[in-house]
């Protein structure tokens, strides 16, 4: 994708990145040329809409939805590209990985697979879900034993936490206090490029 998309967790900030090591696409002979792509109007929006598909580690129906229902609240909201990210990170795996309880998107959604949320007291586990201003997410008590749950305590200490979310690392819960800060985002993808791409 030619940027760095932190789909490795905490190796991604790390000298071991593989973006690092290869700052270059997939090829033995691309890698010694070093030659720049020529890539076409539809290959450009192809690409920035795969940055944003995995960034949020969305399936290709997942996202093409998502666009869809932003597309069709045109006459509605005043942006839509604000529309599209307020729902993208106000899904349960994104705001666990926000809150610092997963290095990266794909092991919260594991996490979340596996039955390790409460939110408003009730289990869930559908990374897709929707979490609104007001929800409380927090670790079920029988699994706060685990490993991977100590892990998450160390992690915790060193991670930016955004203004809208507020965690309590002692119980390990998150509270969702106010719709997301589009300035805090920063998606690596043109949204408008994505926008085009599923209005053709």
């Amino acid at each position: 994708m030619g940027v760095k998309l932190f789909l490795k967790g905490e190796k991604c900030s790390s000298p071991k990145c593989p973006f690092i090591k290869r700052p270059y696409p997939p090829g033995l002979q691309r890698a010694k040329k070093k030659k720049p792509l020529t890539i076409s109007e539809y290959g450009e929006q192809l690409k920035e809409k795969q940055k944003l598909k995995r960034w949020y580690n969305l399936s290709e129906k997942q996202l093409k939805n998502l666009v869809k229902e932003a597309l069709k609240m045109r006459k509605k909201v005043e942006d839509v590209s604000e529309y599209l990210l307020k729902n993208l990170e106000m899904r349960l795996e994104n705001v666990v990985f926000r809150a610092g309880f997963g290095d990266s998107r794909r092991q919260a959604r594991q996490l979340i697979s596996h039955k390790f949320f409460l939110v408003n007291k009730k289990p869930v586990n559908l990374p897709n879900y929707k979490v609104k201003v007001g929800d409380e997410i927090e670790i079920k008590e029988n699994k706060k034993k685990k490993q991977i749950v100590e892990q998450i305590k160390r992690n915790l200490k060193k991670k930016n936490i955004p203004s809208w979310l507020e965690v309590d690392e002692e119980n390990l819960k998150i509270k969702v206090k106010k719709e997301p800060e589009i300035a805090e985002i920063s998606p690596p993808a043109d949204l408008h490029t994505v926008f085009e791409f599923y209005s053709r």
